[in-house]
């Protein structure tokens, strides 16, 4: 099979050859990397090559400047794009924290203006992959995901897949603080992308965990969403949040935090790969244990506000392998082109799983794999509380996707106003204003960074 990474200058991509280094099978036999910078992409060659030395036919890895070339002959294409590079991501950091709202990547006011900049490139993407690529399957790992993955299925319909590593993650931690093998037990997972609940755990017996543990302390206190939430409002809520939640749940503690902290996440990220690119690109032959040494720090300072926020508390070390989504690519790949029926947590059109939401939109849940995609499985009802933040949230997405498409200011004004951590349309007019002066974001602007630099 072949490959095509977009954004293959990306600083994650390592991660993915790294999967398909592990691989028994080798099912993926050429990569092709594509981005806009090149300086960047030469230094993931670097990387790659250096983590591939001494592998017994180690995957065959191109390197790829024009989209139409990348995208020819693929059958799958990962689309892993930062439009507006790291310092894109700055701006819609600090613009709405200088308003005094939270600016996370794909969480708040960040993650709609991030959706304004990167959906009209992602739906040139889309184009280009349904003309040149007809069957290929198109795996987005473009954040915001689930506002992105709506974008492009109303051009790639189906073979277009949304995923995050955030839900299984969350599984394998349950799973494990449970008593539980994190391979054997069935789930129950439903939501948006970065807003969905773990809400049930079924061992092989068929046994309930979920109950179980919420009830004990201890347990909770042992792993990463335990510690985030705390044991006595997850005995409230009686699921178990992805981390992204602690957002939505602790607005006002978080936002001390972030406000406390010597610099956002974003502007941490901007100087930490700036300074790897460079040494990297003046020492080549150090390129992949100065990757290894960013990758690492960048693990351990992850989602560091929100840890703060609740205590202050070091991630686990089995926490720190990094990546988790490249691993359900890999699983998500095999099940489609062997007909390996799999069940994965995946980003697909909602078929009726959510009856209060359209058909076609975009939900983030278990799904059963084939030759035919990915089909989402039934779950049980909502809670309204659930469904209440996913209604809103959908609205902000669709409304997203509208202002993108249609350049509609209106309509990019409603998806920031109607986010519930920004809840002000004056508010959300500043917003907009200054992040069209500042960044280029507008609705149907791709702004003045490189499009396809890599995440």
């Amino acid at each position: 099979m072949r490959l095509t990474i977009l954004g293959g200058g990306g600083f994650r991509v390592p991660l993915v050859h790294r999967a398909l280094l592990d691989d028994p099978t080798r099912a993926v036999t050429e990569v092709t990397l594509y981005d806009t910078d090149p300086n960047r992409l030469r230094v993931i060659a670097a990387v790659l090559e250096q983590q591939a030395a001494g592998r017994a036919k180690p995957v065959a890895v191109r390197l790829a400047t024009d989209l139409d070339d990348a995208l020819r002959g693929a059958d799958f294409v990962f689309s892993a794009i930062r439009v507006g590079g790291t310092a894109g991501r700055v701006a819609d950091e600090r613009i709405p924290l200088s308003e005094g709202v939270l600016g996370q990547e794909t969480v708040g006011a960040g993650g709609v203006l991030y959706g304004l900049r990167t959906i009209p490139v992602a739906l040139r993407i889309a184009e280009r992959a349904a003309a040149l690529a007809p069957d290929a399957w198109v795996i987005n790992f473009t954040n915001p995901a689930g506002m992105v993955t709506e974008a492009m299925a109303e051009v790639l319909g189906d073979r277009v897949i949304g995923i995050c590593d955030s839900p299984v993650g969350l599984v394998r931690r349950a799973a494990r603080a449970a008593g539980a093998d994190p391979d054997a037990v069935r789930y129950d997972y439903v939501g948006l992308n970065h807003l969905g609940w773990l809400r049930s755990l079924t061992a092989a017996d068929g046994r309930d965990l979920l109950p179980g543990l919420l009830a004990d302390p201890e347990a909770l206190g042992s792993f990463e969403e335990g510690r985030l939430f705390g044991a006595e409002w997850l005995h409230a809520l009686g699921a178990l949040p992805n981390e992204y939640l602690h957002y939505y749940y602790f607005r006002r503690e978080t936002l001390a935090s972030v406000a406390e902290s010597d610099e956002p996440r974003g502007a941490f990220l901007d100087r930490q790969q700036g300074g790897f690119f460079k040494a990297a690109a003046d020492r080549p032959e150090d390129a992949y244990g100065l990757w290894e040494r960013t990758r690492l720090e960048r693990e351990e300072t992850y989602m560091a506000e929100s840890r703060e926020a609740s205590g202050g508390w070091q991630r686990d070390s089995c926490d720190l392998e990094g990546g988790g989504y490249d691993r359900v690519a890999l699983a998500l790949m095999h099940a489609i082109a062997n007909d390996r029926r799999a069940r994965l947590i995946l980003n697909v059109r909602n078929r009726g799983t959510v009856p209060a939401l359209a058909p076609e939109a975009i939900i983030e849940t278990v799904c059963e794999v084939g030759a035919g995609g990915a089909t989402p499985l039934p779950c049980a009802p909502l809670r309204e509380d659930q469904l209440g933040l996913m209604l809103q949230l959908k609205a902000v997405e669709r409304a997203a996707v509208e202002a993108a498409v249609f350049k509609d200011r209106e309509a990019a004004l409603r998806a920031l106003a109607l986010h519930p951590l920004v809840d002000s349309p004056a508010v959300a007019a500043r917003i907009l204003e200054r992040a069209t002066g500042h960044t280029g974001t507008q609705p149907g602007h791709a702004g003045t960074q490189p499009e396809h630099a890599g995440t």
